[in-house]
């Protein structure tokens, strides 16, 4: 490989550990440390519900721009300085309706990073409307690793010096991401022209893209369980910050383990039909974690189910898009995967998942994110169907 390419590549991978750093740090310990300012278990849902509802505009927004400019490097730059500026604002005060004021900000730039930093890697390892996927999870391993590495070393530094200490991890996160991103390579494309080409929204009306969309809703809805609320249940039952931190990194090891070798599997079946064994493996997931949640081996085992419940799927949303959305339509097509797949289900999980936990326990949540994994097997199936 040309030093060129590998330097590159190593940027893209240091986007990737930053970004995924600072989410698996948000993901994990935001809603204990939102619990440590006094906050009640439906205000936490409806925080979390107000992060995705960024995620209905937001991304979009960003990809537009960057399809229509061309300068997606530069546009990452300034939606992680953005993020950073924003960040700070938790230092200001506790209150309730600035700190949410401020999520939704730091919300706003942060759902900018994912579409512009995809599309501009998919540009980068794409030959044609081809992923090449050894390649595409040699670099997205590395965000797998940066949220090992900060789940499990933040719980054990918020163990130790208590969950305050959360936006101040934040902060630093952010920092190092926008040094990342300033290191990566100008790979600007052809401004987009909007009369040289159908428009994404023309696209996502046909119905394999239609019903495609539709599962990935399905099994991100469920998966909200987890990002919202799992931290939650597992310290009502009894777990330690630390304990919580072991329990999330084992399912990132199997993460791992799948993106530095899925150029060996995922050929062998279609993005389709991954996509429906990850649904499946999705309901039965949350529906052990409601049933056994508090038998701690078990618990580690069903987390090792995240190989095919995030990983495959994620990979397999990848192909799909980048097949259906080539070229200059690459930036609106990954922003409408982080619109329709982790805004919209995000701000439902998040709201209902609220009003749940708070009339039947946490465990209801994970039963209801199970029967949503069955809506996204159905989604699945029409999908794999219209596209064989």
């Amino acid at each position: 490989m040309p030093t060129s390419s590998r330097r590159a590549l190593f940027a893209f991978s240091s986007v990737s550990f930053a970004y995924f750093s600072y989410a698996g740090l948000f993901g994990t310990y935001a809603p204990l440390w939102f619990q440590s300012l006094g906050y009640s278990t439906l205000s936490i849902g409806v925080l979390a519900s107000l992060q995705s509802s960024t995620r209905l505009f937001s991304p979009y927004a960003w990809g537009w721009l960057a399809d229509h400019s061309g300068r997606r490097t530069q546009l990452l730059r300034v939606a992680v300085g953005c993020a950073l500026t924003s960040a700070c604002g938790y230092f200001v005060s506790g209150a309730y309706g600035w700190i949410a004021a401020v999520t939704l900000a730091l919300f706003i730039c942060t759902a900018g990073v994912i579409p512009i930093s995809e599309a501009a890697l998919a540009h980068y390892v794409s030959s044609g409307a081809t992923l090449d996927a050894g390649r595409y999870g040699r670099v997205r391993v590395w965000g797998s690793i940066g949220f090992i590495f900060t789940v499990v070393g933040s719980g054990a530094l918020m163990q130790a010096i208590g969950v305050r200490s959360f936006p101040w991890l934040v902060s630093a996160l952010l920092g190092l991401l926008l040094v990342a991103a300033l290191r990566l390579p100008t790979i600007d494309e052809a401004a987009h022209d909007s009369y040289a080409a159908p428009g994404a929204l023309t696209v996502l009306r046909e119905p394999v893209v239609a019903w495609f969309f539709a599962g990935v809703f399905f099994t991100v809805l469920a998966h909200t369980s987890l990002y919202a609320f799992f931290s939650l249940y597992l310290v009502s039952l009894g777990y330690s910050k630390t304990a919580v931190g072991l329990v999330w990194a084992a399912g990132v090891v199997s993460e791992v383990t799948w993106f530095w070798f899925q150029g060996r599997w995922l050929a062998r079946l279609s993005p389709h039909a991954w996509l429906t064994l990850a649904a499946l493996a999705t309901t039965l997931r949350l529906a052990l974690i409601a049933a056994f949640g508090a038998v701690p081996w078990l618990l580690v085992l069903v987390q090792c189910s995240h190989a095919l419940t995030f990983a495959a799927q994620h990979s397999s949303c990848i192909a799909v898009i980048n097949r259906h959305f080539p070229g200059r339509l690459r930036g609106r097509g990954q922003a409408l995967y982080t619109v329709l797949g982790y805004g919209a289900s995000g701000v439902v999980g998040g709201l209902v998942g609220g009003v749940l936990s708070q009339a039947l326990g946490f465990a209801a949540v994970f039963w209801g994110a199970s029967a949503a994994g069955l809506l996204a097997v159905l989604c699945s199936i029409r999908a794999w169907r219209l596209a064989r």
